[in-house]
């Protein structure tokens, strides 16, 4: 096809432009077709979008059209796919979710037997492959509701986390108005914890829209105006969280992670004694991990690059800056409110304001949007980018870091600055956003 549909987090874009029940339905069909067995059994969730619905309808036709037996499970985070699949034994899952972007995108990602995404390799063959239809199956499959789905991924939460007792703990949760709106508080409430929601009225274009993980101005003003003793705010899908100490000072990633490490090294839960982060992560974490005696590995930016370093090595535990934590002691991919749990877990009573696991270096963060792709690619070329950052780097050696990458998800080109102090760090940030932006223009 002359379009790549795959990218670092399947296949994203506008529902109803990009996105189609057409491509929906020819992803599905295509992708079960390739599944050496008898009647495929295929899971399906999604998140809140309007645009769910009619692409969960487009590929389960499309998975009973090439003899899959569908179940749908209707809105759950991304995580629950890979646990339901191992649980059940599907054979494929697929989420339509388009994670953080905002309502009009919508996506598709594919799961596989084991419960981890699909390989590079198995995606490219499934792109290939879709203008061929394939040959009628010996029979078509069924579509069914999945009833149960919600409480066996409750329970899957419930029985890792059965040692925590969170009674007397003042909670608040902004769940996006996505996938985790409904599983995240009763969890919370199970394990004994007092819970206030936010952003839990989803109605299909609402999701992610000034709330969530994204979004943290009103979580952090709710826990300055109250008494909590922390926050976690979720992003679309479930698969990221961040968090706020009752301060109301954001904790992102990379402490999460790092105090996820120290306790999982303490509880002898920390396999290999190592841990994997991306480019994005902050100095002050690779500082404590050598100090704590883990070792750290790094990789591109991407929750399946962090995956596969994992599996690689042997190891359980990594992330991201952005709250995608994944701990596969518990399930194969990032899951939020598995990684809320675990911080809780870490903190044995402690307040969060008191976690202590690093010390960060001033960082700045800023997204220059393309036109499109090919814009996206032709900035990235630009003499005067590639100067800048190359200026800036070598007058930060030693003492920080700078970084400019192109999204693998949005036509955004990311700008990250790290140096001693947040002065020169926002000095730096804008001269290099100038540089972008005189070539994205």
């Amino acid at each position: 096809m002359a379009r790549q549909l795959f990218g670092t987090d399947g296949v994203r874009g506008r529902a109803g432009h990009f996105l189609t029940a057409d491509l929906a339905l020819a992803l599905a069909r295509t992708a079960v077709a390739r599944i050496e067995a008898e009647r495929p059994r295929v899971l399906i969730i999604r998140d809140t979008r309007e645009s769910g619905e009619m692409l969960e309808s487009a590929m389960a036709a499309g998975a009973a059209a090439a003899g899959g037996d569908v179940l749908l499970a209707g809105v759950l985070p991304t995580p629950a796919a890979p646990l339901l699949v191992r649980r059940h034994g599907f054979h494929l899952a697929a989420v339509i979710s388009a994670s953080h972007n905002p309502y009009e995108d919508n996506g598709i990602k594919l799961f596989a037997a084991d419960g981890f995404k699909l390989h590079d390799d198995t995606e490219h063959a499934i792109e290939a492959a879709l203008e061929t239809p394939p040959p009628p199956p010996p029979h078509i499959g069924r579509v069914r509701r999945f009833d149960g789905a919600h409480e066996d991924y409750l329970h899957a939460l419930e029985t890792r986390f059965s040692g925590l007792r969170l009674s007397g703990v003042r909670v608040l949760l902004d769940c996006a108005n996505g996938a985790t709106f409904e599983v995240a508080p009763e969890i919370f409430r199970r394990l004994g914890a007092d819970v206030d929601v936010l952003a839990d009225q989803p109605d299909g274009m609402n999701i992610n829209q000034r709330c969530g993980s994204t979004h943290l101005d009103g979580v952090v003003a709710r826990v300055r105006s109250g008494d909590y003793h922390v926050a976690f705010a979720f992003d679309g899908d479930g698969d990221r969280v961040l968090a706020v100490d009752g301060r109301g000072v954001v904790v992102d990633g990379d402490e999460l992670i790092a105090l996820a490490a120290l306790h999982l090294r303490d509880a002898g839960r920390l396999p290999g004694g190592g841990v994997v982060v991306t480019v994005m992560t902050n100095y002050g974490f690779h500082s404590a991990m050598s100090d704590a005696g883990i070792e750290v590995a790094t990789t591109a930016v991407g929750d399946r690059y962090v995956l596969d370093e994992l599996r690689k090595r042997g190891w359980a535990l990594g992330g991201e800056q952005s709250g995608h934590i994944i701990d596969l002691g518990f399930g194969p991919s990032g899951d939020g409110i598995a990684s809320a749990l675990l911080t809780l877990e870490a903190l044995g009573g402690r307040a969060l304001a008191d976690r202590g696991a690093m010390e960060k270096l001033p960082q700045r963060l800023v997204n220059i949007r393309a036109s499109d792709r090919a814009g996206l690619a032709a900035a990235m070329a630009d003499p005067g980018v590639e100067e800048a950052v190359a200026r800036e780097h070598a007058g930060l050696t030693g003492r920080g870091r700078v970084l400019v990458r192109a999204s693998g998800t949005e036509p955004l080109i990311r700008v990250m600055v790290e140096a001693p102090s947040q002065e020169e760090t926002d000095e730096i940030c804008a001269r290099l956003q100038q540089a972008v932006e005189t070539a994205v223009t």
